[in-house]
């Protein structure tokens, strides 16, 4: 999902009255590494939450972008850097719990990194082009099964929640799906488009201005609840398969060695700039549902529920590393 980049790596802010206190972590620019390309929704969001930090503590904020490797680069820069509070990172939880399930990534995702604040969730939603005359996720189902072992589903890619979401369909709902994998979103979604695949669990946030738009057809989400942006569809496990449930999440990240003091401080800041009304619009607009969490605990929780969850996926399905 293309947006307009709020100037790239830029300086967002400075001199405001210090709402916080003094940031007691030296004199230098707080840099946030996103593991992403700019302009796309992962770079907006943390330039969004970035620029409300800089105005509320009076501090220069700088987004870098460390693209590639599935985000293991962005991480491994990161965990580079001195755990002073001065360099953190923001990206989707699928660096912590996909990634490093199915390529060699220099970190462990349960020991080396802390989650320090979740700022926002989205959702997976089961998609085809609008052309497809199912008209309902019933209908849908029973023209697959009609097709049974010659329809495909396009994942962004192998190992991801996307591929993981579309084995679990194909295999309860009987219809011997082949997997079609892609390096992201648009190219799924244009061959989807064209008819060269029949569905696809995409992420909402490349999906919704399709929707929207008249090119997709939406059936389902694969999130805990239902979608404020389409509140009328139901969610997998409301149509019975309450095993696909692979909500999205956009959080802060810190290595593990970050003093206690520190990981406080930077929570009050990331909460405050997060909460903002004007932010929480911003991110909504994005496509995101804010969702603020500072509690590291329950975060670290369901990070290791999650990992080995999608362990446990990658084990059954035979899942080969890339």
């Amino acid at each position: 999902m293309k947006l307009k980049p709020l100037a790239r790596a830029a300086t967002l802010s400075i001199g405001c009255s210090l709402a916080l206190g003094a940031w007691a972590f030296g004199d230098k620019p707080l840099k946030v590494i996103v593991p992403a390309p700019p302009g796309g929704t992962m770079d907006v969001a943390a330039r969004v939450v970035g620029q409300q930090m800089a105005t509320d503590l009076g501090r220069p904020v700088i987004v870098e972008n460390r693209a590639g490797a599935t985000g293991s680069i962005g991480l491994g820069a990161l965990l580079k850097a001195e755990p002073d509070g001065n360099t953190i990172a923001m990206g989707a939880i699928n660096l912590l719990v996909e990634a490093p399930l199915v390529m060699k990534v220099p970190y462990d995702p349960l020991k080396d990194i802390v989650t320090i604040a979740r700022v926002a969730q989205t959702s997976r939603v089961l998609v085809t082009a609008a052309t497809n005359p199912a008209k309902d996720f019933q209908g849908l189902v029973a023209q697959l099964k009609s097709r049974k072992g010659q329809t495909s589903f396009a994942s962004f890619g192998t190992g991801t929640s996307s591929h993981y979401a579309g084995l679990i369909f194909s295999d309860q709902a009987g219809l011997g799906m082949q997997h079609v994998g892609y390096p992201g979103s648009p190219p799924a979604l244009q061959d989807l488009l064209g008819g060269q695949v029949d569905i696809m669990f995409d992420s909402l946030l490349t999906s919704l201005p399709l929707i929207k738009g008249g090119k997709l057809r939406a059936y389902a989400v694969a999130g805990k609840s239902r979608s404020r942006y389409f509140p009328e569809l139901p969610t997998m496990a409301e149509l019975g398969y309450p095993d696909i449930q692979f909500p999205g999440q956009v959080s802060f990240y810190g290595a593990s060695k970050l003093p206690p003091e520190v990981l406080a401080k930077l929570q009050a800041a990331i909460k405050k700039a997060a909460e903002a009304p004007a932010v929480q619009q911003k991110l909504i607009d994005l496509g995101l549902e804010p969702d603020v969490s500072v509690d590291t605990p329950a975060m670290l929780a369901e990070t290791r529920a999650l990992f080995q969850r999608n362990a446990a996926i990658v084990k059954k399905f035979d899942i080969q590393p890339n």
